[in-house]
């Protein structure tokens, strides 16, 4: 075989090389659906109490799903249900009141809801979300400012997972949710802690 032919072969092979290699590269950027786990998952806030001091609270019980693409953070969303009936502010009495008509009114609306509209990068590691926010009843544009996701890492049983924390704050009398409004201040802040899993495919 010819020293041309040899070096047409060589270059054919190095094309279909770097073909492959761009296809595993589109195919990893691709835009992937991820569970919030429930278990590794919550949502805190924190309210001034009679302008003195901070009480902070959770939801424990978190649920949803996000959509990440790294090389286009436009493509993603994210869709979150917290329920409302899960406040803990430690204090069994605050909780009580807390899910009462007086503030969330959790028998008729049990969940609080978080809808994205617009994902979009805010530096390295970072993302804010803006999308509509749910709560009574009443619903509201807000904007998550989001650390992360993390880079994913495989868990024991083979199953992807990436954390993230996103924060925003609201006004909680623009969602119907001004009871004793000379105690406890109107801003409210809410975080919410997750972690995501891609489960392992059997």
């Amino acid at each position: 075989m010819s020293r041309s032919s040899l070096f047409q072969m060589a270059t054919i092979r190095l094309a279909i090389a770097i073909a492959a290699l761009a296809f595993t590269a589109s195919a990893l950027a691709q835009t992937t659906t991820w569970q919030i786990d429930p278990a590794h998952s919550s949502a805190q806030f924190s309210v001034k109490h009679l302008g003195v001091s901070t009480v902070r609270g959770a939801f424990t019980k978190v649920s949803g799903t996000a959509k990440h693409d790294p090389t286009d953070p436009s493509k993603g969303s994210l869709d979150a249900t917290i329920d409302a009936t899960s406040v803990d502010t430690r204090v069994d009495m605050r909780d009580k009141d807390l899910r009462s008509p007086n503030f969330l009114d959790v028998e008729k609306y049990p969940t609080i809801t978080f809808h994205s509209k617009h994902v979009q990068s805010a530096g390295v590691g970072k993302l804010r979300i803006t999308g509509d926010l749910t709560i009574k009843g009443t619903t509201k544009e807000v904007v998550l400012d989001v650390d992360g996701p993390t880079a994913p890492i495989k868990d024991p049983w083979g199953n992807q997972r990436v954390g993230a924390s996103a924060t925003t704050k609201i006004s909680r009398s623009d969602f119907g949710v001004s009871a004793d409004a000379g105690m406890i201040g109107d801003d409210l802040t809410i975080t919410i802690d997750a972690e995501l899993i891609q489960p392992h495919a059997k």
